[in-house]
């Protein structure tokens, strides 16, 4: 608590100090969201598998990202840029709540820490040299909250250096695994250190370019380790996203295959923050994606998700059938003039356990939507919806209630980044 309290207070005075406002070249960025709402038979809304059925009327809490940047040195092509982040979170229950490292009741985290140089390479001027805790080159879909590749954490590396038609980024970045025990290791995790290898902006056709990624988990046990932890394996994760860039949105199709710890990551909604060194020796998942945002007319836009993924081999032990995803989610929106939308979301998703039991579930929300543009990302929003969720084939402890198979919210909520 006495660290939690020396970090706000060094923040608000950094906030509060006349010279922080007086330099330009102070940033201040983030993304926040809050609202209240209430279910029929369950109290405060509920939240259902957003990442499989979509965000729009299915988040039930209080979060926040605020980060602090500044442009430190700039001289003769050479630029140094410090950047930090803290996240704070809560359920919104009461005006007055502690941020406890409780992920259900409050939390505050730090996210970024790091220092960004560009320009100080003399092979390289146009790439960045970087170290420190950031999130790196992440890639998300939005009406979801899902993040499909994501290797963020405390590292270091070089990126956007110039290499024939794209763009390469090389950087060695710290996923420890605090789910195997390991009480040698600072933190008592099982310390995993992930090579993380990018070739961006591969032109192919008429607005189209391939980005393709690999990323290396070496798993380094301590003498003290826990004997999962010294039986754990190194893992790869392969990532391959092509864009196509139209004249009315654009659309990406991503295919990933993993092996080891990645395998249940990526057959599992995971992003590859966290390698999960427990899976069963041999593992093996792929998983493919396909969204994007296009205008259908003046006044429509519509974002879609789809998804699958499945084990090829086994990634637990005695498992019975393969563990399948699949997700299906549309978010049509009419504009009906700059700063009013109507807003619809649909959502499904039909998964198979490795036992060999389906879970399926739909959503559908409508929201009447104020915010700051007609483009289909434009934030601030403030939005008055209603959401009905089901259960379809059965109803089980998965984040909805356990004595009935459908639900209804209705809430408001704002979402906002700068």
């Amino acid at each position: 608590m006495m660290k939690m309290n020396l970090t706000a207070l060094a923040i608000s005075v950094s906030l509060l100090t006349p010279t922080a406002f007086a330099d330009d070249s102070f940033v201040f960025h983030g993304y926040a969201r809050s609202g209240i709402g209430i279910s029929g038979d369950n109290g405060q809304n509920v939240e259902f598998n957003k990442q499989q059925l979509g965000r729009l009327g299915n988040e039930a809490d209080t979060f926040a990202e605020f980060g602090l940047g500044k442009e430190i040195y700039n001289e003769n092509g050479a630029r140094f840029y410090f950047d930090s982040m803290l996240a704070v979170g809560s359920d919104g229950s009461n005006i007055f709540e502690s941020l406890k490292d409780d992920e259900e009741n409050g939390f505050i985290d730090f996210r970024q820490l790091n220092v960004q140089a560009t320009g100080i390479l003399n092979f390289a001027p146009e790439a960045t040299l970087w170290a420190g805790k950031r999130y790196y080159q992440r890639h998300d879909i939005h009406i979801t909250d899902f993040y499909y590749w994501n290797t963020s954490g405390a590292g270091a590396g070089i990126e956007n250096l110039n290499l024939g038609d794209g763009r390469f980024s090389f950087a060695v970045i710290r996923n420890d695994d605090n789910m195997v025990e390991d009480i040698g290791n600072r933190g008592e995790g099982l310390n995993v250190n992930v090579i993380d290898i990018r070739y961006a902006g591969i032109d192919l056709w008429n607005n189209a370019d391939l980005e393709l990624g690999i990323n290396y988990a070496i798993t380094n046990p301590s003498d003290n380790a826990s004997q999962a932890a010294k039986n754990s394996k190194d893992g790869v994760m392969a990532t391959a996203q092509l864009t196509q860039n139209l004249d009315n949105g654009f659309n990406k199709t991503v295919l990933q295959y993993g092996t080891e710890g990645y395998a249940t990551e990526l057959a599992t909604f995971g992003a590859g923050t966290t390698y999960h060194a427990n899976t069963e020796s041999g593992g093996s998942a792929y998983r493919l994606i396909n969204w994007g945002v296009v205008n259908l007319t003046e006044n429509i836009e519509l974002g879609h998700q789809l998804l699958w993924s499945s084990t090829i081999d086994d990634v637990e032990a005695n498992q019975n059938d393969d563990l399948t995803y699949f997700s299906a989610v549309v978010r049509p929106v009419y504009s009906w003039d700059k700063h009013h939308k109507t807003i619809f979301e649909a959502g499904y998703f039909n998964n198979q356990d490795t036992s060999g039991k389906d879970l399926s579930g739909q959503k559908f929300t409508i929201a009447q939507a104020w915010n700051a543009g007609e483009d289909f990302f434009a934030r601030p929003e403030i939005r008055l919806y209603g959401t009905y969720f089901s259960n379809i084939d059965s109803i089980d402890d998965s984040n909805i209630v356990s004595t009935v198979n459908s639900e209804f919210n209705v809430g408001v909520q704002f979402e906002a980044w700068w």
